[in-house]
């Protein structure tokens, strides 16, 4: 269900699967050095939700007018693994209908921010 970009802990993906989540980061698929844009066609294909540091992703993502993938920013550094994992397993229980239809989703220590794709222009 995630892909976890560059910069998340690589080790969260136990965390994860451990709750019953399908996890992949993404070095251990060879596409830590990939384009946004590699990454997002990855994860449509595979029906992945991104998460990750990165804020061109929802750019990338709004500029095209896209329908997925969803992807989720996480806006607080210095996570864990563990912390990343179950702040992600909150993420989902609270968004899980968007997140399949197709969503932004950005996450700070105040709360959670949530935007249906495509973006209207």
């Amino acid at each position: 269900m995630f892909l976890l970009d560059q910069g998340l802990p690589r080790s969260a993906t136990v965390h994860l699967q451990k709750a019953g989540i399908q996890a992949v980061h993404v070095g251990e698929i060879g596409l830590a050095t990939a384009e946004d844009t590699a990454l997002l066609q990855y994860a449509q294909e595979r029906n992945l939700i991104v998460a990750t540091l990165d804020a061109d992703f929802h750019r990338l993502l709004a500029l095209a007018g896209a329908n997925g993938p969803s992807v989720i920013r996480i806006r607080m550094e210095g996570l864990h693994a563990k912390e990343l994992a179950e702040l992600l397993l909150q993420v989902i229980e609270q968004c899980k209908d968007e997140l399949e239809r197709g969503a932004l989703v950005s996450v700070t220590e105040a709360g959670v921010r949530l935007r249906l794709l495509p973006l209207p222009r």
